[in-house]
C-alpha cells in the first residue's frame, strides 16, 4: 500500500513538474523571439526648422455692415401710388423710388401759382405806375408784400409735395420693396433698405491687453475664412473706454468690397497686422503635441556614429579590390537608420498654421509634422514628405 502511494505520488511530482518546465520554457522562448525581432520604423513626414521672417498678427471676428446704410422711410402719410424700383437694384442719390398720392398738394401748387402769378403782375402794374407819378408809395409796398407771399406760398406747397416722393439720399443698392402699391404709409414704416457695397467697415473687439498693439491707419486684411483673406482695409477708429465686463476694445476697419461679396451683417476672419520680425524660429502646428507634461515636439536625429569594427576593414588592406568595392557601394546605397526623440519645448505666438519656438529647438534640426501618435522616445523613422498635411495650412505672407 505504501509502495504504491509513493509511486502515485513521484508521477504526479513528474507530471507537474513537466508542466511548469514547458510553461518556463515556452515563455522563455517568446521571450527571446519578441527580443530579438527586428523593430519596424515608422513612417513620418518631417519639415526643417529655419529662421523665418514673422509676421505677428491680432486675429478676431468681425462683423460687416455698409459704411452706408439707412433703412427709407417716408416723410408723411399717403397711400403708394408708385414703386420705382426693384429688389437689388442699383440707383444714384437724388432717384426717385416712391410716389405716394399727392393730388391734393398738386392742385395746391397750381393754384398757388396761378395767384402767385398774379400778384406778379399786380406788382408790375404798381411799379410802372410808381415810376410815373401816377401810382402812390403804399400801393407799390402792398403790391410787394402780396407777390412776396404769394411765392413764399409757393415754396410752402412746393415743400409739401416733395414730402410725398420718396428719393435715395446718396448711391447704393436696394434691397427688397416692404410696400405694395395702394398700401396706407406713415412715418417709421419702412419702405426699402439702401446700401452702398462699395465700401464696408467692420466692426470687432480684441484684448485689452492688445490695445498697444493698435493704430489708426494700421493695415488689416478679411476673409470669409481663415484660409482666404482677400479683402485688404484700415483702422479708421479706437474706442478708448474698455467694456469693463467683457474686458475687450471695440475697433472699427474701413474694407473696399470691389466684388460684393460682402454683405451686412456678415462675419468675417480679421487679422491685424504688426510689424515683421526676422530670425523667429517656428514650425507648423501639427508638429506640436500639447500634454500634461507641457509642449513637445519628435525630432529626427541619426544615431551616435560608432567606429567600424577591425574585420570590416580587413579586405580593404588584403588588396581584394573587388568584394571592397562591392563593400563600398551597398554601403552607398543603405541610408543610416534613424530615430525620433521627444524634445519639450517652449511656445509662444501663433499665426497662420505656425507656432513660435521660444526655446527647445535650433535652427537645422528636423522635426515631426505627422505620424507623431504612433512615436515612442527614441523609436525608428523613415522619412517620407510626399504626403505632408503642414503643407495645406495657409502659410505666412511674409515666412520665407
Amino acid at each position: 500500500m505504501i509502495k504504491r502511494f509513493l509511486i502515485a505520488f513521484v508521477l504526479l511530482v513528474l507530471v507537474c513538474g513537466g508542466i511548469v518546465g514547458f510553461n518556463l520554457f515556452r515563455d522563455r522562448a517568446i521571450q527571446q523571439y519578441f527580443a530579438n525581432m527586428p523593430v519596424v520604423p515608422l513612417t513620418v513626414s518631417t519639415a526643417k526648422v529655419e529662421p523665418v521672417t514673422w509676421t505677428p498678427a491680432i486675429e478676431a471676428i468681425g462683423t460687416v455692415a455698409a459704411a452706408r446704410g439707412v433703412d427709407l422711410t417716408v416723410e408723411t402719410t399717403g397711400v403708394v401710388k408708385e414703386i420705382l424700383f426693384k429688389a437689388n437694384e442699383r440707383v444714384e442719390e437724388g432717384q426717385l423710388l416712391v410716389r405716394l398720392d399727392d393730388a391734393v398738394e398738386q392742385a395746391d401748387l397750381a393754384a398757388a401759382r396761378t395767384q402767385a402769378t398774379l400778384d406778379q403782375q399786380a406788382l408790375d402794374r404798381a411799379q410802372a405806375l410808381r415810376k410815373s407819378g401816377a401810382g402812390t408809395q403804399a400801393a407799390l409796398d402792398s403790391a410787394s408784400a402780396a407777390a412776396s407771399t404769394s411765392r413764399s406760398q409757393v415754396v410752402k406747397i412746393q415743400a409739401l409735395a416733395d414730402q410725398k416722393l420718396l428719393k435715395a439720399p446718396f448711391s447704393g443698392t436696394l434691397g427688397i420693396p416692404r410696400i405694395d402699391p395702394g398700401q396706407y404709409v406713415a412715418p417709421g414704416n419702412v419702405v426699402v433698405t439702401l446700401q452702398d457695397l462699395d465700401t464696408m467697415r467692420a466692426d470687432f473687439t480684441v484684448p485689452e491687453q492688445q490695445l498697444a498693439d493698435l493704430r489708426i491707419d494700421q493695415p488689416v486684411t478679411f476673409g470669409l475664412t481663415g484660409g482666404d483673406m482677400a479683402y485688404k482695409g484700415v483702422i479708421t477708429g479706437i474706442d478708448p473706454k474698455i467694456d469693463p465686463t467683457s474686458r475687450l476694445v471695440s475697433v472699427r476697419a474701413e474694407i473696399a468690397n470691389p466684388d460684393r461679396r460682402l454683405s451686412p451683417g456678415q462675419f468675417v476672419q480679421v487679422r491685424v497686422e504688426q510689424p515683421k520680425e526676422d530670425g523667429v524660429i517656428a514650425v507648423p502646428q501639427t508638429a506640436l503635441t500639447a500634454s500634461l507634461y507641457g509642449d513637445f515636439v519628435f525630432v529626427v536625429r541619426p544615431p551616435s556614429e560608432k567606429p567600424a569594427a577591425p574585420a570590416q576593414q580587413e579586405p580593404a588592406r588584403q588588396g581584394s579590390s573587388g568584394t571592397a568595392s562591392a563593400a563600398s557601394e551597398t554601403a552607398g546605397k543603405e541610408a543610416p537608420p534613424l530615430s525620433a526623440h521627444q524634445v519639450f519645448v517652449k511656445t509662444g505666438r501663433r499665426s497662420d498654421g505656425r507656432v513660435e519656438i521660444l526655446s527647445g529647438l535650433e535652427a537645422g534640426e528636423e522635426v515631426v509634422t505627422a505620424g507623431q501618435n504612433r512615436l515612442s522616445n527614441g523609436a525608428p523613422v523613415t522619412v517620407d514628405n510626399t504626403v505632408d498635411p503642414s503643407v495645406l495650412l495657409p502659410k505666412q505672407d511674409g515666412a520665407q
